[in-house]
C-alpha cells in the first residue's frame, strides 16, 4: 500500500519489512504459504502486481437491449364528470394471493407457454390470433368461444399466473401494453392485465415500475375517450388505474374524489 493512501487506510494487519538478508528473497505464489507472516506477504506481492486502474473490455453486442429505464412523470389524464370511481371503492379493491397452491398444480397437455423473449408468441397466448390480428370471429367461433384458445387465447388461469417468475411477469406486461398501446382495449386483454398485476411482486424493479406507470396513463387516455358511462369499458380501466395507483402506491396517478 502506498504511504499517501496508508494515511487514509490504515493497515489492519500490518506486516513487519523484510530485513535486509531476505531484501531479494524470491516468494512463490505458485506454493502455500507456511506461516501467517509468510501468508500476509503473499498477499502483499499479489496486491503489487495488481494494476490500479483496471478497464473492463465490455463488448457492447452482448449487453441487453433497453437498458436504460426512462420513467415518466406525467400523471394519468382525469376522468370525464362522473366516469371516476368513488375512493371508497378504490380502497376496497384487494388483489388475491393464491400462488403457492396453484404453482404445484400441473398444466394441461395443450397449454405450452412460449419462451420468456417470444413477443408474438405471449400475444397470441394471451390474446388468441383472432384479437391478436384482427382478425373476425367465425360463425363457428361464436357458437363455442372458449373452446379453441388457439384463436380465442388462453384465460389467465392461476395454474398459469402461478408458474411465471417475476422477470417473465414483466416481460408479458411489456408485450400486452405494447398492444395496448396500438389498440383497443378488449376483454381478454383486462383479464391478463389483471392477473399479471395480481402477481406482481412489491417492491417493484425499475422497468417494471415503469410499465405499470404507462399502462394506468394509457387506461386514462382510453377512459377519457369514452362517450358513454355504461361502457363495458370503463369500470376495467377504473380497475386497472386503481390497481396501478393505490395498491402500487403511485398515488399522483390516482383518482382524485
Amino acid at each position: 500500500m502506498k504511504p499517501a493512501v496508508e494515511e487514509l487506510m490504515p493497515r489492519l494487519l500490518p506486516v513487519e519489512p523484510r530485513g535486509e538478508d531476505d531484501e531479494d528473497e524470491d516468494y512463490s505464489l505458485m506454493e502455500p504459504p507456511r506461516n501467517p507472516r509468510e501468508y500476509l506477504r503473499h498477499v502483499q506481492r499479489e496486491a503489487s502486481l495488481c494494476p490500479e486502474v483496471v478497464v473492463a473490455q465490455i463488448d457492447p453486442k452482448k449487453l441487453k437491449k433497453n437498458q436504460s429505464v426512462n420513467v415518466s412523470l406525467t400523471g394519468c389524464q382525469a376522468a370525464p364528470q362522473g366516469f371516476s370511481p368513488s375512493l371508497r371503492w378504490q380502497q376496497q379493491q384487494s388483489v388475491a394471493k393464491h400462488r403457492q397452491h396453484w404453482r404445484a398444480q400441473f398444466l394441461d397437455d395443450n397449454v405450452v407457454m412460449p419462451k420468456p423473449d417470444d413477443e408474438d408468441g405471449w400475444k397470441r397466448f394471451c390474446l388468441g390470433e383472432n384479437v391478436n390480428l384482427d382478425i373476425s370471429p367465425s360463425e363457428g367461433d361464436t357458437v363455442s368461444p372458449g373452446l379453441d384458445y388457439v384463436k380465442m387465447g388462453f384465460p389467465p388461469f392461476l395454474s398459469i399466473i402461478s408458474k411465471l417468475s417475476q422477470s417473465t411477469i414483466s416481460a408479458v406486461l411489456e408485450y400486452l401494453i405494447s398492444w395496448f398501446e396500438e389498440r383497443d382495449f378488449v376483454p381478454q386483454l383486462g383479464r391478463w392485465l389483471y392477473a399479471l398485476l395480481a402477481c406482481l411482486e412489491k417492491p417493484l424493479l425499475p422497468e417494471a415500475h415503469s410499465l405499470i406507470r404507462q399502462l394506468a396513463r394509457r387506461c386514462s387516455a382510453v377512459r377519457a375517450d369514452l362517450e358513454d358511462k355504461d361502457d363495458e369499458r370503463l369500470s376495467a380501466l377504473n380497475l386497472m388505474i386503481c390497481i396501478v395507483a393505490r395498491y402500487f402506491e403511485q398515488n399522483d396517478l390516482a383518482d382524485k374524489e
